[in-house]
Parts: C-alpha cells; sequence; structure tokens
C-alpha cells in the first residue's frame, strides 16, 4: 500500500445574502500568494455583474453541452440558474492544491458530502440582515428576494466537520476565520491508502 495524501476541498455554501461572495474575495485576498490554494470560479447561467461573483456565464445551450460531455465536478439548479464547478477541481487537489468552492447547501445534501477530504463551511447571517442585503444588492425584485429569504431556513447541513462562520460583523473577521480554518487543515491533511 502506498500513502496517498488527497488536498482539502473546501466547499463553501449558505443562504443568499449571507456574504458568500465577499467573504470569498477577502479571504483570497488575505492568503499570502505562495498558498497552496485556488479557489474555483463557478459557471453559471447568469449574465456578469458589475459587483458580485466573479463567475464564468454561460448560455443554457452551452451550460448543458458542458454537462453532457462531463465538464463539470458538480452542478446544480437554483434560483432559476444552472450553476457548475469544472472538473479541473479534481487535478488541482491531485497536484497538492486545496482547493475552494461556493456550493450549494441542497446539493451538499445530495452528494452525501462530496469525500472524506472535504470540510463543508457554512456563512450565514442573522434573518433581519440576510434580508436588507438582499435589498441592497437589487439584483431580484421583491418577490424573488421573499422566494430566497424563505430557502434561507429549508437546508440545514449536519455534517461533523461543518465550520460554521457567522458574518455579522466586520468583513475581515470572518474572512480572517476562513482563511486561519485553510491554514489549520492543510497543515495536517489526511493520509489515505492506495489498494
Amino acid at each position: 500500500m502506498t500513502p496517498l495524501v488527497t488536498a482539502p476541498l473546501f466547499y463553501v455554501m449558505g443562504p443568499s445574502g449571507a456574504g458568500k461572495d465577499s467573504v470569498l474575495a477577502r479571504a483570497r485576498a488575505l492568503l499570502p500568494a505562495d498558498t497552496s490554494v485556488v479557489f474555483a470560479h463557478r459557471y453559471i447561467t447568469r449574465p456578469p455583474e458589475a459587483s458580485g461573483e466573479n463567475h464564468v456565464a454561460l448560455s443554457a445551450a452551452e451550460f448543458a453541452m458542458r454537462r453532457t460531455h462531463g465538464l463539470f465536478a458538480f452542478h446544480w439548479e437554483a434560483h432559476g440558474n444552472h450553476y457548475g464547478i469544472g472538473r479541473e477541481i479534481h487535478a488541482w487537489r491531485k497536484a497538492g492544491l486545496t482547493v475552494v468552492v461556493s456550493g450549494s447547501r441542497e446539493h451538499f445534501q445530495n452528494v452525501a458530502g462530496v469525500d472524506p477530504e472535504t470540510y463543508p463551511v457554512l456563512i450565514t447571517a442573522p434573518a433581519a440582515l440576510l434580508r436588507d442585503r438582499l435589498a441592497a444588492r437589487g439584483r431580484e425584485d421583491e418577490a424573488a428576494a421573499a422566494r430566497r429569504l424563505e430557502r434561507s431556513d429549508a437546508y440545514d447541513v449536519h455534517d461533523p466537520r461543518l465550520i460554521t462562520i457567522t458574518n455579522d460583523g466586520p468583513l475581515d473577521t470572518a474572512a480572517r476565520t476562513l482563511v486561519t480554518a485553510l491554514a489549520t487543515i492543510r497543515s495536517a491533511p489526511v493520509a489515505r491508502l492506495r489498494a
């Protein structure tokens, strides 16, 4: 048996308005340049925005073609859009890079935690703050924002590895919590045995 070390996957999720994109962007900026951590872009059937997530915008047809050809490690549908994470994350992890993805609570439950080296991160905030943030970003109308708020309590994540970050104060506080988790888990990777 040869020991095989698989780099961790941090699966970040949380309700709309929790500030996932902001926490991820700030954590990325706080990490030293030589840190072996990569943040995966999402492929989304939503046009690019001036502010918010730096995603790869695809048409519904482009998304379907990529899914048909197995180009996504993960894919799911929410809020009327299709979301995907590219298969490149498998190569990154095999190369020893810790990978951070922005996912979905429902999808995480459906894939049963992905694998033993996956660390779920729930970014959340109080309901009143979620409502205010959704209104401020102006991405959807009032009815769509209300539907997003209804989903905020719809999916509980039950996993012994869960890291919960409450993003209700300074952004740097939440981002540094994520950076600390990345550093702590990277320093003690899980060794697996290859048969």
